[in-house]
């Protein structure tokens, strides 16, 4: 029997990806036994999403790092998406790069992801090159969104942008209208939907049923980061009703 340590960084008004990541990974006990996971977090303040709380926040996330290094987890996500994308393309690389450093610094050597990096780099290993997203930020902040995947050579065909400025607002959206918008979301031609492009906006009870209702491959930021987070621990990427990428269809890393 093996038991990860799961770290993860999170806004302090974050209620949702300390939910759906256990979720998908205790999903797995029935297909591996064997396996047993932890969960820890640390918190980075911000309440309302916009740009400068945004950066505020993101400051923090090396202090975050180092807390929750000090807990040897096995792997670690900055789990807020919009927080690297709103800093500028690419930026996901650049954190993970510092954060890296900030770890190795405490005298341990953890694996940093983050959502934004995640979910283009899950986006890829499936060769998806045009989606079609739901968001629910305001839509400057999802035209940034489309920007920075964008430049990752990666077409965003259409776009939703549900208008919510209030994180614990977002946190209380109901999963079951994203069946809804999907239907009006344009993905005729697409390779995939992201159904939730934010950590903080629930989505894990729809992302099956809104697979078998467009009938392509559904995902979002929390699910490219278990595929990650599996990949980077050499799991099989399989979690039990969350959609194809996590079907287990590119197998072990």
């Amino acid at each position: 029997m093996k038991t990860y340590r799961i770290g993860q960084i999170v806004p302090s008004s974050n209620t949702t990806m300390e939910t759906e990541i256990p979720a998908m990974l205790l999903s797995r006990f029935d297909l591996y036994p064997e396996e047993r996971f932890t969960f820890h977090s640390s918190r980075m303040r911000m309440m309302s999403v916009t740009p400068e709380e945004l950066k505020a926040m993101d400051q923090a996330s090396d202090r975050c790092a180092v807390e929750l290094s000090d807990a040897r987890c096995d792997v670690m996500a900055y789990a807020c998406l919009v927080a690297i994308m709103a800093q500028g393309n690419g930026y996901h690389r650049a954190s993970q790069q510092r954060l890296q450093a900030t770890v190795e610094q405490n005298g341990v050597e953890i694996p940093i992801l983050s959502s934004a990096g995640a979910l283009i780099d899950t986006l890829k290993a499936f060769d998806f090159n045009k989606i079609s997203i739901v968001t629910p930020y305001m839509k400057p902040l999802t035209q940034r969104v489309v920007e920075y995947i964008e430049a990752e050579d990666i077409v965003v065909q259409d776009s939703i942008s549900l208008e919510v400025a209030d994180n614990l607002e977002v946190g209380l959206l109901d999963p079951e209208q994203l069946l809804n918008h999907v239907k009006r979301l344009n993905h005729d031609g697409v390779d995939a939907v992201v159904l939730s492009a934010c950590v903080q906006m629930p989505s894990l009870p729809a992302i099956q049923r809104a697979e078998d209702l467009i009938g392509k491959p559904v995902l979002s930021a929390s699910v490219a980061t278990v595929y990650q987070m599996l990949k980077t621990l050499g799991l099989e990427t399989r979690v039990p009703n969350a959609g194809y990428i996590l079907s287990g269809a590119l197998g072990r890393a």
